[in-house]
């Protein structure tokens, strides 16, 4: 008997044996099997996570961010051991003691699956398999992911510390609102760092990672709190909290930014602008689209938070003067439908809804707003951020009656009367508060509207190329679209400069005298017969006077002359053009650029004829602090000094490539400070320091231009509608962009001042009559007499005139004006031809007028 109980209990004991060692040995062939392949969990070790991008303007201002995933990296160290504790409590309260698998955990989880038949299945997932998933696998709920988190979770746990890993863990899970990792998740809810957090606010994040979207601070309000109380409770009975703190706590109110408890950070940023989208444009191609939105770049930039906004609005304002001048009312286009404005609630948050622009500040915030009532003279309006009155807010009568509006048929009604002739119940329009010059007070609100006439602004350091100010448009939530770098079009007139610097250099002078008369060119499109703006002939006329009063036809000439591949070869020396097509039209500006290219070609003739680089950006550097980019590369011995003797300045040593002779340079600049103080120019632009530039104007003025200079900053102005189309006969360069470089660099000035112009050594000075180009005596004073520089060592030719090759008609007079009478002159092909007041462009376009 007693043998037989030994034989049952061993054949027992075999069984359990054997049925041992085989689960073990299947256990042991799955773990075998599915840990093949895995990927390799010591890549861990050097995981760098994708995180934002942040630029910085150059007074060390936080001005935008950029990143696929919103993610500030916190190293373990720097996390708060509050912070861990309750996602500890949260996730994984055993962290610290297991393997990187929790057995009694994933035991739980399925028998509650075989319990509920599946119904309720819920992870049990520690932090380490968390990470695991997260990094290496995907999140599906298969069994075969579950055996490859354990393997992977087991391998990490023996390659990384449990800080390593939770700081893996935190820096990377995703906390709602567009946040990854706790540090971005403590700015987006509560504008606050890690450290600033209290037990309650570290137990609300803890609370999100299970499903974010389900624990909504506002939409879910309660359900969120219930998570956080429950969070706090685990943080109480794992010993992180006292008894009196988490009672404390559990009472606090749920608050956050996205309820209005908080201000949000963004309220610190300015609005996304132009310079900083080209920023990302630029730094995209030159790094790569991956690296600018993940690589945690800091990018120093140059922008100058001061006169940033006086630029923008120094052409915002030219540009709604213009529109308004026009007078037709187009509006925004949006309309809220009745049913979102049964209330105010609904049609504040339909509001809210509508992509309309919210980045405007044009003599004070424009706002969104919503017709709300049309009376018998005035219109109701509910405006976006501003509480309603009792009386309600209104546009009056005498408001609206600057404008027409268009029909659907496209023609134009008659001008308003009353502000139901514009506006209609539900129409979004955009408004501002009109106040009284002398103290500010409050007047009415007023309907503005973004112009459908655009233009582009650029201003920068002619010695660096350092771009402080630029603006794209009229409103970048408006249009995206930059006009400054993005935006080709004719330069008119402001290219003559390159037309005169090819001329200069070849041994032409501000008084060498060209032929100001009619010319007919024979092309394949017709006979081209250009004109003067004035439609009038001057004679023969020194250079200086031709660019300072713009003479279309002085300068066809000297293009003639000089030849259009030399022209060609100086503007894509100076960065105008990669390719600038030889025919004469071109000379006067008819071929496309950008004005970033042009106002960067201007900064080479301020500074004296060095190669300039303009950028946008100062400075790049990596996640880790490296400089990876720097824009200036000149030498400065001095700077590595620990002292300097008092009243000595770093000696700064330009290794600048020379485009141009510094003679040519200064002539150049002294013709265009004639443009300034007699020219084109003269009535829009008075700084009080020396200032030279140049206007433009296409035909039928499609494009208005004018950029100018001190010796410190260069800047210049575009206007034109996007569809190239006339603007009217009063539009001009001078008249247009002179106002807009006038508000801008006067303000500049004062930050920046203004000096003479560098005289280069190998000047020497003689005066001439600038209406006739004749050499007058030292003594000579008046307003005709400029003293003109000229090569030294080169005698100077004076009464040698040249036509460019173009023949003239006998009876053509030289220096009087040519009346509206048609004439009879000869053609370079030995032709007759008549010259008259009906004489057109044919159908080449000639580019610049004046």
């Amino acid at each position: 008997m007693f043998r037989f109980i030994l034989s049952f209990l061993g054949g027992i004991f075999t069984t359990l044996t054997m049925s041992l060692a085989m689960v073990a040995l299947t256990i042991g062939a799955v773990f075998w099997m599915y840990g093949r392949d895995l990927p390799s969990h010591e890549s861990l070790a050097q995981y760098t996570p994708p995180t934002i991008s942040r630029i910085y303007s150059g007074q060390g201002r936080l001005i935008d961010e950029f990143a696929k995933e919103r993610r500030l990296f916190v190293s373990a160290e720097t996390i708060p051991d509050l912070v861990k504790q309750a996602f500890i409590s949260a996730e994984d309260k055993n962290f610290y003691q297991h393997d990187g698998y929790d057995l009694r955990g994933i035991g739980a989880a399925a028998f509650d699956a075989v319990k509920s038949r599946g119904r309720d299945v819920r992870g049990a997932s520690t932090i380490t398999q968390q990470v695991m998933k997260n990094f290496l696998l995907s999140g599906d709920r298969r069994a075969e992911r579950k055996i490859k988190e354990i393997i992977l979770a087991a391998r990490i746990e023996q390659t990384l510390s449990k800080e390593k890993i939770l700081e893996l863990y935190m820096n990377e899970i995703f906390l709602g609102q567009n946040s990854y990792g706790v540090a971005a998740a403590s700015q987006t809810y509560f504008n606050k760092t890690l450290s600033d957090l209290a037990p309650h606010e570290a137990a609300f994040l803890a609370s999100l990672p299970k499903a974010p979207s389900d624990y909504h601070p506002v939409r879910q309000k309660d359900r969120l709190m219930a998570r956080r109380n429950f969070v706090l409770r685990e943080m109480n009975e794992n010993g992180y909290i006292s008894d009196t703190e988490y009672a404390r706590e559990r009472d606090m109110p749920l608050r956050s930014v996205q309820n209005g408890d908080f201000e949000s950070f963004k309220a610190d940023l300015p609005p996304r602008d132009y310079f900083t989208d080209e920023i990302r444009r630029q730094l995209s191609r030159d790094f790569g689209e991956g690296e600018f939105f993940t690589g945690g770049l800091t990018v120093r930039a140059t922008i100058d938070n001061e006169m940033q906004p006086i630029a923008a609005n120094s052409l915002r304002l030219q540009l709604e003067q213009y529109d308004r001048g026009r007078g037709i009312w187009n509006g925004t286009g949006e309309v809220i439908p009745r049913e979102q404005r049964t209330s105010e609630e609904s049609w504040r948050a339909a509001l809210a809804d509508l992509r309309v622009p919210r980045d405007i500040d044009l003599e004070s915030q424009w706002y969104p707003a919503v017709v709300l009532e049309v009376g018998e003279t005035d219109a109701r309006i509910g405006i976006e951020g501003v509480a309603e009155d009792a009386d309600g807010h209104w546009i009056p009568a005498k408001d609206v009656q600057w404008a027409r509006k268009r029909l659907e048929d496209g023609s134009l009604a008659r001008k308003a009367q009353v502000a139901g002739d514009l506006v209609s119940v539900g129409d979004v329009v955009l408004v501002r508060r009109m106040t009284a010059d002398a103290d500010g007070s409050f007047i009415r609100w007023t309907l503005r509207q973004v112009p459908e006439v655009q233009g582009g602004f650029v201003a920068m350091d002619v010695d660096t190329g350092r771009v402080i100010a630029m603006q794209g448009g009229f409103s970048y939530q408006a249009s995206v679209f930059n006009r400054a770098t993005q935006a080709k079009r004719q330069p008119g007139s402001s290219f003559k400069p390159f037309v005169y610097a090819s001329a200069l250099d070849s041994g032409y002078s501000p008084a060498t005298i060209v032929v100001d008369a009619p010319i007919e060119i024979n092309t394949p499109q017709g006979v081209w017969r250009p004109k003067n703006a004035s439609n009038r002939y001057y004679g023969p006329t020194p250079l200086r006077t031709g660019i300072e009063q713009s003479r279309n036809l002085m300068t066809i000439r000297l293009a003639q002359e000089v030849g259009m591949d030399v022209v060609g070869s100086y503007a894509e020396r100076f960065g105008v053009y990669d390719d600038l097509s030889p025919v004469l039209a071109n000379a006067l500006g008819s071929q496309e650029t950008t004005l970033y290219q042009m106002v960067s070609a201007y900064a080479m003739f301020a500074n004296g004829g060095e190669r300039v680089q303009p950028t946008l950006v100062d400075r790049v550097q990596d996640r880790y602090g490296r400089t990876v980019y720097q824009h200036d590369q000149r030498i400065c011995n001095d700077c590595r000094l620990a002292s300097l003797d008092p009243g000595r300045a770093p000696r700064v040593i330009s290794n600048r490539e020379r485009v141009m002779d510094p003679v040519t340079a200064y002539q150049l600049t002294s013709m265009m400070r004639g443009v300034v103080e007699r020219g084109t120019a003269r009535k829009a632009v008075d700084l009080g320091v020396p200032t030279a530039g140049k206007t433009g104007t296409t035909n039928d003025a499609k494009d208005v231009w004018f950029i100018g200079f001190t010796s410190n900053i260069v800047a210049g102005c575009y206007i034109g509608f996007d569809q190239p189309r006339a603007m009217g006969r009063g539009a001009s360069g001078g008249g247009m962009c002179g106002p807009v470089f006038q508000r801008f660099m006067s303000e500049a000035v004062k930050k920046y001042g203004g000096g003479k112009f560098a005289v280069p050594s190998a000047c020497q000075f003689i005066k001439i009559d600038r209406f006739s180009g004749a050499r007058l005596s030292d003594g000579a004073s008046g307003p005709n007499v400029v003293s003109e520089c000229f090569r030294d060592g080169e005698e100077p030719i004076f009464g040698i005139t040249f036509d460019g090759g173009f023949a003239m008609g006998a009876d053509l007079p030289l220096v009087e004006e040519i009346g509206r009478t048609s004439r009879q002159v000869t053609t370079s092909t030995g032709r007759k031809a008549v010259v008259g007041p009906k004489a057109s462009f044919g159908t080449l376009s000639s580019g610049g007028l004046y």
